[in-house]
């Protein structure tokens, strides 16, 4: 069973989705003909047919996808889907999940998390051996499988993780590395321990410190978890930890302490080993961000350069842009090289939405090296309103001959939609680019062009 569809889109919809399958399945388990019977959970005036609802009549369920593909608005399908495999016995799903193909490719996304969301909680070893016959597209559902069994059944979820290491291999080969996976930046382990930390972070923790794999990421998951809602308390878990895994928790704890009280997050913070302060302190300025990007980055001011101080900047610079991109260009000016090159995919954007015509000027200003590359690729890659004979001028001014390419590449494939005599004359005349990358641009394969850049843009 082929499911090509999944891999382009699903880290866009699955953080999303999931949180979405996560906060609406937490109800008991219905039978199909008691759910057949059963008011719909949610009733508003947009709902299809609510007003029968509120004169107590029962809305009609939709017979199956085709019918709730017709349905006006995207959250109403969403609610229907629910509602429809909410009704359904672990072989209907399983009959529904082999129909997944049919669909057009951003339906089929959205009802593979939700089926499979649903699926779990009623049959998650069924769930999980139908996914394992889906190939390469298993392991995009797998994680929407694990972590709605662990919503429901964590120890049971936990058990089967770790009985069938194989079947997630694939989750800790992809995504950005440390064993995190297509769910939302996530690994199984920890996965199945912020879902368990939501219902026992007692028991959450002992079978996080149980694991001989995975430990500290789950470790961090689960006084993650706690922290969101008493930073006190997760702290004083992390007695119960050791070497890399205390110090991995530390500064999550500090992130989530950092995001609901500063000041405590500092006192606390000055009452951890010396080594470990600097890098705590930074993911709590990170945390701070969340709410006052602007008393973060006076707080970054006062850190000592270093690595840690870096950290602090990457994670400022976008909610800094977001209010005041000159302001976060400023503030940018302290970090390393590597951090202000970094930073340019979380400034630029923002600046390029408000401004584009001085972000420009700004990236241009700068002096020639990687941080101006980073800075003028950015801008290309975020300007989705310029005309792309305008942009392929300024990727033309990229020193850097891959990332000129490959921000040239994606400028012309967007050109080709627009004016494809004209971008194809310019590939042709133009000197900005080696004859290799020309051809591959005018095959098709210019976003790519030049492979992936430096600063990971």
């Amino acid at each position: 069973m082929k499911h090509p569809w999944i891999f382009p889109a699903v880290t866009l919809l699955v953080g999303t989705i999931g949180g979405y399958i996560s906060g609406k399945n937490t109800s008991p388990i219905e039978k199909p003909d008691a759910t057949e019977n059963s008011s719909p959970r949610t009733r508003t005036s947009n709902r299809p047919d609510s007003s029968q609802a509120e004169n107590g009549k029962r809305p009609k369920r939709p017979a199956g996808l085709s019918e709730i593909g017709r349905l006006a608005g995207s959250s109403n399908r969403l609610q229907a889907m629910m509602d429809f495999y909410a009704g359904l016995s672990p072989d209907q799903l399983e009959e529904e999940a082999r129909k997944l193909e049919n669909l057009p490719m951003n339906e089929r996304i959205m009802a593979s998390f939700l089926l499979f969301g649903r699926w779990a909680e009623v049959d998650p070893t069924s769930a999980m051996a139908f996914s394992n016959s889906m190939g390469f597209g298993g392991a995009f559902v797998r994680p929407t499988i694990l972590q709605s069994w662990a919503s429901v059944d964590p120890a049971n979820a936990a058990k089967y993780y770790a009985q069938n290491p194989r079947e997630f291999a694939m989750m800790g080969m992809m995504g950005s590395g440390g064993g995190r996976g297509p769910m939302g930046g996530q690994g199984g382990a920890s996965i199945i321990a912020s879902e368990w930390a939501r219902q026992d972070p007692t028991a959450a923790l002992a079978w996080a410190n149980s694991l001989t794999t995975e430990k500290s990421q789950a470790l961090s998951a689960v006084v993650g978890e706690v922290a969101k809602t008493d930073p006190a308390k997760a702290a004083g878990m992390l007695q119960t930890m050791e070497g890399t895994d205390k110090s991995s928790a530390y500064r999550t704890v500090a992130e989530q302490y950092g995001a609901s009280n500063f000041s405590e997050a500092q006192s606390w913070i000055r009452t951890l080993p010396a080594d470990q302060q600097d890098a705590a302190l930074a993911s709590a300025i990170g945390g701070l961000s969340r709410n006052d990007p602007q008393a973060a980055a006076k707080q970054v001011a006062l850190m000592s350069d270093g690595d840690a101080k870096d950290g602090a900047i990457s994670d400022v610079v976008g909610p800094l842009a977001r209010l005041d991109p000159q302001a976060a260009a400023d503030f940018l000016k302290q970090g390393s090289e590597d951090a202000q090159q970094n930073s340019m995919r979380e400034l630029m954007p923002s600046w390029v939405a408000k401004d584009p015509s001085t972000a420009l000027s700004y990236a241009s200003s700068l002096p020639v090296g990687d941080v101006r590359d980073s800075a003028l690729q950015s801008y290309v890659f975020a300007n989705n309103s310029a005309a792309p004979a305008d942009l392929v001028q300024s990727a033309e001014s990229i020193t850097n001959e891959r990332d000129r390419s490959r921000a040239i590449g994606m400028t012309v494939n967007r050109w080709m939609r627009e004016d494809a005599p004209a971008a194809k004359a310019y590939v042709e005349q133009t000197t900005a680019i080696p004859e290799d990358s020309k051809q591959r641009i005018l095959e098709g394969g210019g976003m790519w062009g030049g492979g992936r850049g430096r600063g990971g843009n």
